[in-house]
């Protein structure tokens, strides 16, 4: 049973919990490419600390030295690709029932915050490739009483660092937050804070969950 008023605050990735997850994108582009289905998540996975995809998230590199250092980890698992098409797959399409989620949390007085990994590229902190999804995210942004992003501050999830930060400047204890990320790596580094998780699959059935959490559910 959930202990009534325990979560103060929810955290929300933003790429694939928000919007539509990249690796839908990933994957048209394996296929356009004729490569392995994931192989661009595989690419990333090799050395995950350290590789050009972690190094671009804490802005160590910008996004011709990507280009070229995620060219050649690809080519030396034996496939062709080159960084700024993967670049070019980063801001999805928005989730309204997920924008709705922000709104009725707002209204019913939880603090919100978004913890995302995103890279020097696009506008704002969604990578937006134009004006006009730029507004829209900047609109969602606005939402959140924080916002943490890998490419500013240098530290990127499942370091616990980034979490900490968020749990404090909420000024809420980890344990009275809900954290939602599409990949479970990053719901790990939460819970071993003590926050809740949820690996979100798609935008209905993260709700749904995070509504049981909370023991409560919008009207209607």
């Amino acid at each position: 049973m959930v202990e009534p008023f325990r979560y103060r605050a929810v955290l929300w990735d933003f790429g694939g919990v928000i919007t539509s997850s990249p690796f839908e994108a990933f994957n048209r582009l394996e296929q356009e490419r004729g490569l392995p289905r994931d192989s661009i998540r595989r690419i990333n996975a090799t050395n995950p600390d350290d590789n050009a995809w972690a190094r671009f998230e804490r802005a160590e590199i910008d996004a011709a030295a990507f280009d070229t250092a995620f060219a050649a980890e690809a080519r030396a698992l034996g496939w062709e690709i080159d960084g700024a098409s993967v670049i070019a797959c980063l801001s999805g399409d928005i989730r309204p029932q997920m924008v709705d989620a922000l709104d009725w949390l707002k209204q019913a007085g939880y603090a919100i915050g978004c913890i995302t990994n995103n890279v020097p590229v696009g506008t704002g902190a969604g990578m937006a490739r134009d004006a006009a999804k730029a507004a829209q995210i900047a609109a969602i942004m606005a939402r959140f009483d924080v916002l943490l992003e890998s490419s500013k501050l240098g530290i990127r999830k499942p370091d616990t660092r980034i979490y900490q930060m968020a749990a404090d400047a909420l000024h809420v204890a980890p344990a009275q937050c809900i954290y939602l990320d599409d990949l479970g790596v990053n719901c790990k580094g939460a819970t071993q804070l003590g926050m809740a998780a949820i690996k979100v699959t798609d935008g209905d059935t993260a709700r749904e969950a995070l509504w049981k959490l909370l023991g409560t559910r919008p009207k209607g």
